[in-house]
């Protein structure tokens, strides 16, 4: 490789590098102690509309606005919307429901479903053990310049009928496509992905640090068209999961006296409890004088039943707090956004507690579940999530593995078959079971490039990718979606009671 060219690919590597840290990667953690803050109550972006209006379409509220670069098919429009129906615009992507569909609206007021994949990324994944990104070597081996791949990746975006850059993508896309921001929010604060940890945001300095966050990452881009909305976080621990058995309450509890979490904590028990230490005593077997007293407490919590309301009490003001405070202060910057939530982490074995779905409902317009080891969407859970928030369900993960990929699959969620047939049959049932949905608004695919068989960061190693590890399609994945993508639409309006 010439100098030149390596000089230009390592400025390339180096600008999405900090544009990357700037949006946020799910492993990063940190903390920025700031002052205190407080605004008003976030607006909401959801409208109804009893018909459908595609005869006397309205003209786009912003007509210079930049428009993306890929070039849809001629049914859909500039932004990937679909051009059967159109409603009013607004100049920025909202939701709408239509006829008793939810659906989400681009910028020129086509229907739109977000047609996502995650992680679009020529960085591919770094192997502690190789030392180096296998994907990557592989990228400018065959490419032997970024800008290559580029073109390329956004042919093969376009040609497998996909109209969104998903999370962890590399920026240089976000000219051709919609796409969305994850802000990692709680993870800059001290959330640790990885290990579950959450951080107590009920200090001080969370408001000011989430307001200096939001002006900075979110400010400069309230006036882009391009951007459906913004992902607050990704895979918060809010109670048991893989990485912890713990509730929110009995780690808050272990904290030291003087933390604010831990006087969060004690208030919750001592309103559960009805002012009474000596039944606190009685189920603890403790011996303290006072609530003051039992700051000092940083034992195990037992599950009887009022121990188990206290957990829930904690975390409905854990929630109230999050959401709040990030949403008010996307709110106060932006109110052309979309706020579409936290990536819930969701499975057979995992289910955030309803009482955070209650709280979320509340501040986001969007919710968005990671779901794995699905064979079809869950209907009656996903009916009830929508029944308690009251707001459209985007899959912002989801993803089938198979072992004819040559991958071990041995670390990773997700459903393993043998083959990429199965693979390409297993994603169009889920995708379609969950777009029947009439709150459905959106999928994106986990990912865009298998994970190295010697294991990413924290050891995956698995067949995610449309390619593999060498930018080659996997022909019956890209094939289906290349059909589905294109249908999907009409499978969303007609839904299972025509479908």
């Amino acid at each position: 490789m010439k100098s030149t060219s390596f000089l230009k690919i390592l400025g390339l590597v180096l600008a999405s590098t900090m544009i990357l840290g700037c949006i946020g990667n799910n492993a990063q953690t940190g903390n920025e102690g700031m002052g205190s803050s407080s605004y008003a109550q976030p607006t909401t972006t959801s409208s109804s509309s009893e018909s459908i209006n595609s005869s006397s379409p309205t003209e786009p509220a912003v007509t210079n606005s930049p428009k993306p670069k890929a070039n849809f098919p001629g049914e859909y429009s500039d932004f990937g919307g679909w051009k059967k129906v159109r409603v009013e615009s607004s100049g920025f992507f909202r939701v709408e429901v239509v006829n008793g569909t939810y659906w989400l609206v681009d910028p020129e007021g086509y229907l739109f479903v977000s047609k996502g994949v995650n992680a679009i990324n020529y960085l591919g994944d770094h192997s502690p053990k190789l030392g180096y990104s296998p994907y990557y070597a592989n990228v400018l081996r065959k490419y032997g310049d970024v800008s290559l791949w580029i073109n390329v990746t956004v042919n093969r975006m376009v040609e497998w009928g996909f109209n969104t850059v998903g999370s962890w993508s590399s920026p240089e896309l976000y000219e051709y496509f919609p796409y969305t921001v994850l802000l990692d929010i709680g993870a800059k604060y001290g959330f640790n992905w990885e290990h579950g940890t959450m951080p107590d945001i009920f200090k001080d300095d969370f408001e000011e640090y989430v307001r200096k966050a939001v002006y900075f990452n979110v400010e400069p881009l309230k006036d882009n068209p391009m951007i459906i909305g913004f992902f607050t976080d990704n895979e918060l621990r809010w109670g048991p999961d893989w990485r912890s058995g713990n509730h929110l309450l009995d780690d808050f509890m272990k904290l030291p006296p003087e933390a604010p979490g831990k006087r969060v904590a004690v208030e919750v028990l001592k309103e559960t409890f009805n002012g009474s230490i000596t039944r606190v005593n009685e189920e603890l077997k403790t011996s303290y004088e006072s609530f003051d007293d039992l700051l000092t407490y940083t034992g195990d919590l037992p599950s009887t039943p009022l121990f188990m309301e206290a957990r829930k009490e904690f975390l409905r003001r854990y929630a109230e707090r999050y959401f709040n405070v990030t949403t008010t202060a996307i709110r106060k910057v932006d109110q052309n956004h979309l706020i579409l939530g936290v990536r819930f982490a969701v499975s057979p074995f995992i289910r955030p507690p309803e009482v955070v779905f209650e709280v979320a409902g509340k501040y986001v317009d969007v919710i968005s579940l990671n779901l794995y080891n699905f064979q079809v969407a869950p209907k009656e859970y996903l009916d009830h999530i929508h029944e308690i928030t009251g707001k459209p369900i985007m899959i912002t993960e989801f993803s089938f593995r198979a072992m004819d990929s040559g991958l071990p699959n041995t670390v990773g969620a997700g459903i393993t078959v043998q083959t990429q047939k199965e693979r390409a049959e297993y994603t169009k049932r889920f995708i379609e079971s969950f777009m029947k949905l009439p709150y459905a608004v959106g999928y994106h695919w986990f990912k865009w490039s298998d994970e190295p068989k010697e294991g990413r960061w924290d050891g995956e190693n698995s067949n995610y990718g449309l390619v593999n590890i060498e930018d080659e399609p996997y022909e019956e994945m890209v094939r289906m979606f290349s059909e589905l993508n294109r249908n999907i639409e009409e499978i969303h309006m007609k839904g299972y009671e025509e479908g």
